[in-house]
């Protein structure tokens, strides 16, 4: 193990893992540029020399992209590799001891046995840590409509198909102003077992359940729409389609300069932005204990400017391998991960940096891991 400063080989580092996402920027025209900021940190970066594999959610690939660049240019010895299989595939794979550890966009599920199972495959307990806040967008596409507004009610009953045109009187009444066409309103989810579908449709199922009926789950129980697989299979479909509407993560929306509705909970419209994100994170709750840091997100938040729907993204880990050095080599990575020179690089690919308080809590718990 060794360990690097971060300070001129970190710029040169980060910059070059920057590089692919300029097209990604959170808002496309005032993005720092790559290398700026947080990436002239001076903290010392653990190495290893080996490898380390993950899987698992789709919504952290960028970032992880952008990670696992960054890190292998400061530690070259070291090699990184995730795959964007989807957060039910990931913890499959965890529990079966096929990867290091899981991306999920949902914490480990205790009503599906999933903590004993992994605490049996690790032989300690496994901790769930917030790592990655990844937005869900609202996108549409839509000709001649470059701006949209939606409440919960809206978005409940048209991904359930409630309302299937986009000029159906209750999409108007919010949008006063706009010429809304008769075209007929196409939904496309995800056909792959997601935690940002469990997510989603949580945030309807709490804030909207006469308009979203079904239960919430990583499988849509929804009636209506296309399924298409992960993330690049919804944005590109929604693409293609004229009156198409999905969810997805935003770093996909941004990647592929996809339209996205700005969300009325009651306090007014709100655009997704780093900021708008930040602020809803900042209203969950930690609902594990010790160091398995589960959150509970508030779907429901009325705060002044915060993006309503959203999901963190966790790091699922053994607390103690039996390996002892696999766990020096994914300690490693992920305090590089949770370090506030990496987060605060996120929002240039659609994701936000975990709040301070947060933050703070998943360094330590990062810290234990052996």
């Amino acid at each position: 193990m060794r360990l690097i400063r971060t300070s001129a080989i970190g710029a040169v580092a980060l910059t070059g893992a920057l590089a692919f996402s300029a097209c990604g920027s959170a808002s496309n025209t005032d993005a720092p540029a790559a290398g700026s900021g947080a990436a002239t940190s001076t903290s010392a970066t653990s190495c290893f020399s080996g490898s380390l594999s993950a899987a698992g959610s789709t919504a952290q690939q960028n970032a992880f992209q952008q990670a696992t660049s960054a890190y292998q240019g400061i530690c070259p010895e070291a090699k990184v590799s995730y795959n964007g299989t989807g957060s039910g595939a990931g913890i499959t794979s965890f529990l079966a001891n096929q990867i290091d550890f899981a991306g999920s966009d949902s914490a480990l599920n205790a009503d599906k046995g999933e903590p004993d199972k992994a605490k049996a495959s690790c032989g300690s307990e496994a901790w769930n840590l917030p790592m990655v806040t990844g937005p869900i967008a609202v996108s549409y596409n839509l000709k001649g409509v470059d701006k949209l507004v939606l409440t919960p009610d809206l978005i409940a009953k048209i991904f359930s198909g409630q309302i299937t045109a986009w000029n159906d009187p209750a999409i108007a009444a919010k949008n006063s102003g706009a010429t809304l066409p008769t075209t007929p309103i196409s939904v496309f989810f995800r056909s792959d077992s997601s935690g940002t579908t469990d997510n989603f449709t949580n945030f309807m199922h709490t804030v909207a359940p006469s308009g979203w009926t079904a239960p919430h789950d990583k499988t849509w129980k929804g009636g209506v729409g296309q399924g298409k697989a992960q993330s690049a299979g919804v944005s590109q479909a929604l693409a293609a389609t004229d009156g198409g509407i999905t969810y997805v993560e935003w770093s996909f929306a941004i990647q592929n300069k996809l339209s996205m509705a700005q969300i009325d909970s009651g306090s007014g419209p709100v655009e997704l932005t780093a900021e708008s994100a930040a602020a809803a994170v900042g209203a969950a709750k930690v609902a594990g204990t010790g160091n398995d840091l589960a959150l509970k997100i508030d779907y429901a938040t009325k705060a002044s400017g915060a993006y309503p729907i959203i999901l963190v993204t966790y790091e699922i880990v053994c607390s103690k391998y039996t390996d002892a050095a696999k766990g020096t080599k994914v300690k490693a990575f992920l305090t590089f991960l949770s370090s506030h020179a990496f987060q605060s690089t996120l929002t240039k690919v659609g994701s936000a940096p975990l709040p301070k308080e947060i933050q703070s809590k998943v360094q330590t718990a990062v810290a234990a891991i052996s």
